[in-house]
């Protein structure tokens, strides 16, 4: 198993680095034929959010396809890969935070009986 870390991805996403754009192609068309197994975690995905919107300004439909796109590449491991797709769906259909939007889909993949928070706002998505 190899981790990939955030600026792969950004380096893949941005095409800004000719030689490392070169180098993550190479290895994901290496995961994509089955020769390794690639994996990454919630922090590398919400990185690329943060970075995607904070550095490059990339208004939230842009961040989201974005995101969507990475979720597609299925010869990429996300442990959460599921709460991550449904906090995505949430993102793009309510006015809510990434971060909110995970913290809900979390909750509700974990069977939680009660989401507290002051955020008012929160507490009408759940359950």
């Amino acid at each position: 198993m190899i981790f990939v870390d955030t600026n792969f991805f950004l380096r893949f996403l941005l095409a800004d680095n000719k030689g490392q754009f070169e180098e993550v192609k190479t290895l994901f068309g290496q995961a994509a034929e089955g020769k390794v197994n690639l994996f990454t975690s919630v922090i590398v995905y919400f990185e690329i959010y943060w970075v995607l919107s904070s550095f490059y300004k990339q208004n939230r439909v842009g961040v989201a396809n974005t995101l969507e796109k990475i979720l597609e590449m299925k010869f990429i491991f996300f442990k959460e890969q599921e709460i991550l797709e449904s906090a995505l769906k949430m993102f793009v259909a309510r006015n809510l935070s990434l971060e909110d939007c995970y913290n809900l889909a979390f909750a509700k993949s974990n069977k939680a009986k009660a989401f507290k928070t002051f955020d008012r706002k929160l507490t009408k998505y759940f359950p």
